[in-house]
């Protein structure tokens, strides 16, 4: 079980994590600082296995790969959304971070809500309901379990 921190749609990358802080040296540095314009207190109340549920659009904007990087080192388990802008789909995938669509569970949840995620079920459990989410095919779910495209094929060579 982990606890929902909920955002809206058209959740930019300069709001997961502004571009003044991409200065920092390292992604620890840099996680201080996740979400806070939109919620200030996100990076000291966020705990391992909590989950960021949004709506549509979520990680539009730039392509750095630090705004979903500074969300796996602050230890969210997934972000859940309506769906996502193509580029922080994808560096989310390379880096190890699971992003999972429920077209549903946005409107049926809370902040502060919990939930629980089945990755290989493709099912959220919330507020005593099951909801339907991306089923990860085996080979994307193994290569989050290896942390990520780049550690899944530094590990074939």
């Amino acid at each position: 079980m982990g606890k929902i921190f909920k955002f809206e749609k058209d959740v930019d990358t300069d709001q997961i994590i502004a571009s003044q802080y991409l200065l920092f040296p390292t992604i620890d540095e840099m996680k201080t600082h996740t979400f806070e314009s939109l919620d200030s207190e996100f990076a000291s109340t966020v705990k391992p296995g909590d989950f960021v549920v949004a709506d549509e659009n979520f990680g539009c904007g730039s392509s750095r790969e630090q705004a979903p990087s500074v969300l796996k080192a602050l230890g969210v388990k997934a972000v859940i959304a309506k769906s996502f802008a193509r580029i922080f789909y994808r560096n989310s995938i390379n880096i190890g971070m699971p992003v999972i669509v429920s077209k549903e569970l946005h409107e049926a949840v809370s902040a502060g809500d919990e939930m629980e995620l089945d990755l290989e079920k493709g099912v959220i459990t919330a507020n005593g309901k099951e909801f339907q989410c991306t089923k990860l095919p085996a080979k994307m779910q193994e290569i989050l379990d290896q942390g990520g495209l780049i550690a899944s094929l530094n590990k074939e060579e």
